[in-house]
C-alpha cells in the first residue's frame, strides 16, 4: 500500500501512531528480498567450484567470471537507487525480485560441460541484478527509520542482505556433499525467488512523499563527501563482496583444496561478517562512524599484513584465520561507514546553519541521493579484487602481490578517514568532542579540507 504521511522523526508518529510497527515490518521484507539478491549475485562464486577440467575453463576464466558479475551489480546500483522513488519502495522490491528469475533460469538451462564461455558469461553477467537490490533496499529502508535508528535498521538490513553469500555457499556446501550437480543449487533458489516476490507484494509499502530529487542528487554527487565516502566504502563493502566471490577460487587454485574441501570453507568468512555488519552500526551510533572505520581499517590492514605472510610461507591454517578475521572486519567496516553517511550530510547542514527538522530533512535528502552513487562505487572494489588476483596469479602464481596490494589500499583508506573526519581542528577543539553520541560533529565537518 501507499502511506501518504511518514514522520519517523516525531516520536509520537514512531511510538504511538504505528510508525515503528511499520517500519520494522517493511525492514523483515526487504532483507529477505535483499537476501535472495545477495545469493543470486554471488551465484558464481559457487557455480565456478563445479567445473572441473571437463569444463575447460582455467583459473584466470573463472575469476574473470566473478568479475562480471560483480561489475554489473555495481553498475546498476545507480538506476536501482532511483527506482524506489518511481515505482515506490513495495512495487520496485516486487519488479527487482522477480527479475532474479532471469540469470537463475538461464544458468539452470546451460549449466553443463560444453556449454560455450560465451554463454557462461553472459549468465554471470545477469547475475549482477542480484548486486541492485541493495541499493533500492539501502535506500527505501533509509526512508522508513528516524537518523537515532538509522545505524541499527541499515546496518541489519545489509546484514540480513549479505548473509545471502554464505547461504548460498552452504546450499553449494550441500549440494557438493550430496554427490548434486549445479542444478540442484539452482533447482533451490528459483520457488525462493518466489515467494520473495509474493512476500514483498503482500506485506510492504511505498511512502509517498519519496520522490526523486534531481537537485540532491546533483548536490551529493558535487559534494567531496560522497566521493570519499564510496573510496571507504570501496575498503569495506568492497573487499567484503570482493573476498566472498574469491576465496573458494584462492582456496582451490593456490593451495589445491577439492571442490568440497573449499566449499567447506569458503562460507565461514562471509557468513560471520554479514553478521556482524548490524554491531558496526551499532557501535557507530554510539561511539561515532568515523572512530569504528578508522579502527576497522587499521585492523584489516594487520589482518592483511598476516595474509601476506600466510601466502608466502602457503601456510593453509594461518591463511584462513587471518581470511576469517579479514572477513569480520569488512562486516563492521560496512556497518560504520554506512552509519557516517546519513550523520555527514545532517551534521553538514547544521554548521551551515540550518537547525532541528530542517536539518534531519536536508541530511535524509542528501545521503539518500548519495547511498546509490557510494553504494555502485564500492561494489566496484569487489571488481578490483578479483581482477587483482586474476593478475597476480597469471603473473606470479599466487595472489601474494594483489594481497599486498590491498595492504597498501587499505593504508590510504585509514589515512583519509583520520585526515577528513578526526584530525585535530586547527586552532579549535578536538575533533573527539562530539554534539550527541552516534553522530558525526559539525566542528569535523566545518574544518576538515575536502
Amino acid at each position: 500500500m501507499w502511506i501518504e504521511r511518514w514522520d519517523p522523526e516525531d516520536e509520537r508518529f514512531w511510538k504511538e501512531e504505528g510508525g515503528e510497527r511499520v517500519a520494522r515490518r517493511n525492514l523483515a521484507f526487504s532483507v529477505l528480498s535483499e537476501h535472495i539478491g545477495f545469493s543470486v549475485w554471488s551465484l558464481w562464486s559457487v557455480m565456478v567450484l563445479f567445473m572441473g577440467p571437463e569444463y575447460g575453463i582455467d583459473a584466470a576464466g573463472k575469476f574473470f567470471l566473478v568479475s562480471m558479475a560483480t561489475l554489473v551489480g555495481a553498475v546498476v546500483r545507480v538506476p536501482y537507487t532511483f527506482a524506489v522513488a518511481r515505482f515506490g519502495g513495495r512495487n520496485w522490491t516486487v519488479i527487482a525480485a522477480s527479475l532474479l528469475l532471469l540469470p537463475t533460469v538461464a544458468a539452470f538451462v546451460v549449466m553443463e560441460p560444453g556449454t560455450s564461455y560465451a554463454a557462461f558469461m553472459v549468465c554471470a553477467l545477469l547475475t549482477g541484478v542480484g548486486g541492485g537490490n541493495f541499493a533500492s533496499s539501502m535506500t527505501n529502508i533509509n526512508s522508513f527509520f528516524p537518523l537515532r535508528e538509522k545505524g541499527w535498521a541499515l546496518g541489519l538490513n545489509a546484514g540480513g542482505g549479505n548473509v545471502g553469500v554464505p547461504v548460498v555457499q552452504l546450499v553449494g556446501l550441500a549440494a557438493i556433499g550430496a554427490g548434486g550437480g549445479p542444478r540442484l543449487v539452482l533447482g533451490i533458489y528459483i520457488p525462493l525467488i518466489v515467494v520473495s516476490v509474493v512476500c514483498a507484494f503482500r506485506y510492504m509499502d511505498s511512502i509517498s512523499s519519496v520522490r526523486n530529487d534531481t537537485g540532491a542528487a546533483k548536490a551529493a554527487v558535487r559534494d567531496a563527501h560522497t566521493w570519499i565516502m564510496a573510496l571507504l566504502y570501496v575498503g569495506t563493502f568492497g573487499s567484503f563482496i570482493g573476498y566472498s566471490f574469491a576465496f573458494g577460487l584462492v582456496l582451490q587454485t593456490q593451495f589445491g583444496r577439492t571442490s568440497l574441501e573449499a566449499a567447506q570453507i569458503t562460507f565461514i568468512g562471509p557468513l560471520l561478517g554479514s553478521l556482524i555488519r548490524p554491531v558496526g552500526g551499532r557501535l557507530a551510533d554510539r561511539f561515532g562512524g568515523a572512530r569504528i572505520t578508522l579502527g576497522n581499517f587499521v585492523g584489516m590492514g594487520a589482518a592483511t599484513g598476516v595474509v601476506v605472510v600466510a601466502s608466502v610461507r602457503e601456510s593453509l591454517p594461518l591463511f584462513v584465520g587471518a581470511f576469517i578475521a579479514l572477513f569480520v572486519l569488512t562486516g563492521l567496516g560496512n556497518g560504520s561507514t554506512y552509519k557516517m553517511i546519513p550523520a555527514i550530510f545532517q551534521a553538514k547542514a547544521e554548521a551551515e546553519g540550518l537547525g532541528g527538522e530542517a536539518a534531519a530533512v536536508h541530511g535524509r535528502r542528501l545521503s539518500g541521493a548519495a547511498m546509490g552513487f557510494i553504494g555502485a562505487v564500492g561494489a566496484l572494489g569487489g571488481l578490483g579484487i578479483n581482477l587483482a588476483l586474476r593478475q597476480s596469479f597469471q603473473t606470479v602464481g599466487s595472489g601474494t602481490g594483489a594481497f599486498v596490494s590491498f595492504l597498501g589500499f587499505y593504508a590510504v583508506c585509514s589515512l583519509v578517514t583520520w585526515a577528513v573526519y578526526l584530525r585535530r581542528s586547527r586552532g579549535t577543539g578536538s575533533s573527539g568532542d562530539r554534539d550527541e553520541p552516534g553522530t558525526e560533529t559539525k566542528a569535523q565537518l566545518r574544518y576538515a579540507e575536502v
